[in-house]
């Protein structure tokens, strides 16, 4: 896992886009998103990096802080609109 927020936000959407695009979807096509935050303090950081990876409209997004597993500072989950 990668140190610091903006590198563990980068793997974190690059992870997700894989994910999305083995199901037939993809960022563009991302409905809604979750950030959970180890840290609410790093929200300006992620959100930096976050929007190098979201399309021209990017999709509803939530952000929270939650207990994450040890040394992650981020985690995402997406919900997208698969091709047919």
């Amino acid at each position: 896992m990668p140190e610091g927020i903006e590198a563990q936000t980068r793997r974190t959407l690059e992870n997700v886009e894989a994910i999305l695009r083995a199901g037939g979807a993809s960022l563009a096509s991302t409905l809604k998103v979750t950030v959970y935050l180890a840290d609410r303090r790093d929200y300006a950081a992620m959100n930096t990096t976050y929007d190098e990876y979201m399309p021209d409209t990017p999709p509803v997004r939530t952000t929270v802080q939650a207990g994450l597993g040890s040394g992650m500072l981020v985690e995402v989950d997406a919900i997208a609109l698969a091709s047919s």
